[in-house]
């Protein structure tokens, strides 16, 4: 928004070096930034959402696998039960045990135990591919301009913010130096 004010005719590319992104509440990996291009340039666009997992092998060698950050949308008990749907038709072989080890401050944290015999990579891939740790999230930068919804694109956006809120500060100043008069004149 600074940018903007400073350079009123800023690109959308140019307003990309500050907007990198949208921060998700739970996290997750954004995949290739096509969509998000699509999105700042057009208002409209399709973001890939990965989560983010590790694979860990404990004290007696056994491997696990554990999700920390889940895409926008989604819980790691969706999650959960979808990889426990898989398992059971066994559509995914190699799971052991999948329980949800999130803590209550709101940190997520889902541990996939997996078999002996089992490639952990390759579960992990399966994992992106058949359950909602990798889900698409539509982006449609709708706001209301004048009053009427309008699709706008990223520059577009941050130039009706930024006179959206030079009007909040115009009618807050209005208001509080109507309110300074009426005292004024009571104290005199």
């Amino acid at each position: 928004a600074l940018h903007m004010i400073d350079h009123p005719d800023a690109t959308v590319e140019d307003l990309m070096q500050f907007v990198k992104g949208p921060d998700f509440p739970t996290g997750a990996q954004i995949l290739g930034r096509s969509g998000l291009i699509d999105a700042y340039n057009t208002g409209r666009g399709s973001i890939k959402l990965r989560a983010v997992a590790e694979i860990e092998e404990n004290r007696r060698g056994d491997m696990s696998i554990v999700v920390t950050e889940i895409p926008y949308q989604t819980s790691v008990e969706v999650i959960g039960q979808k990889v426990a749907e898989l398992v059971n038709d066994r559509k995914i072989e190699g799971i052991r045990d999948v329980r949800n080890a999130s803590s209550g401050q709101g940190g997520n944290r889902l541990v996939i135990e997996l078999k002996r015999d089992a490639n952990a990579q390759v579960v992990l891939n399966q994992l992106y591919k058949h359950t909602p740790m990798q889900t698409t999230f539509p982006v449609h930068m709708l706001a209301l301009v004048d009053g009427v919804p309008r699709l706008l694109d990223l520059q577009k956006a941050i130039k009706v913010y930024v006179v959206h809120q030079q009007e909040v500060v115009r009618r807050r100043t209005e208001f509080r130096l109507r309110k300074a008069r009426e005292r004024e004149h009571i104290l005199e």
